[in-house]
């Protein structure tokens, strides 16, 4: 005897998964939690994915969101087999807000450009005005830096643009200025100790 299959005949299915996938449109989750709610079939459904999506929870969510325009062509390829518009909504195409620059002393300003909080890792753009310098500090973890204009001194190091600074964990800049002003890349660890 072959195990049945136990197959979600609700027409709203696909919102269930879409549901469980965190897929829908806010407006439109109370109303699928209600139908679920109601539905048995659904709620097996739901059941049935709840562990699935949850071994994917540490998954970077890049990897597991498609681009737009795969969502788009998923969508019309289910339409064409099976007959019907795909009742899952298609998100709205992104668009990236490019970061403000934001004073964090005189003379220096960062743009935030991503942030791991597990790491306590940092990736930023900072800029030098003319004459300003960084306090001294120690590093908590490998600090990177690649200077992208204008030129930076750190202790008795002179870095013009393209070169790369590598600061090991433990290690002191005793001195950081700028003469002529400057911008670079900068990652670094969060919990870097100011001397």
């Amino acid at each position: 005897m072959s195990p049945s299959l136990n197959l979600n005949h609700c027409q709203r299915a696909q919102l269930t998964c879409a549901y469980v996938l965190q897929a829908l449109r806010t407006s439109e989750v109370p109303a699928i939690q209600a139908h679920i709610a109601s539905c048995p079939d659904c709620q097996r459904e739901l059941e049935s994915l709840r562990p699935v999506v949850n071994r994917f929870v540490s998954w970077p969510t890049d990897v597991l969101r498609p681009t737009t325009s795969l969502q788009g062509r998923l969508a019309l390829r289910i339409a064409e087999e099976t007959g019907k518009p795909s009742e899952l909504p298609l998100p709205a195409a992104r668009q990236w807000s490019e970061p403000e620059w934001e004073q964090v002393s005189p003379g220096i300003e960062c743009k935030l450009l991503a942030t791991d909080t597990e790491k306590h890792r940092v990736s930023m753009l900072v800029r030098l005005a003319p004459n300003a310098s960084y306090p001294a500090h120690t590093h908590a973890g490998v600090e990177e830096l690649h200077l992208l204009d204008g030129e930076l001194w750190i202790d008795e190091r002179k870095l013009v643009p393209g070169d790369y600074n590598y600061g090991a964990p433990g290690a002191s800049d005793q001195r950081v200025w700028s003469d002529t002003g400057c911008t670079c890349v900068l990652v670094t660890s969060t919990k870097d100790v100011l001397s």
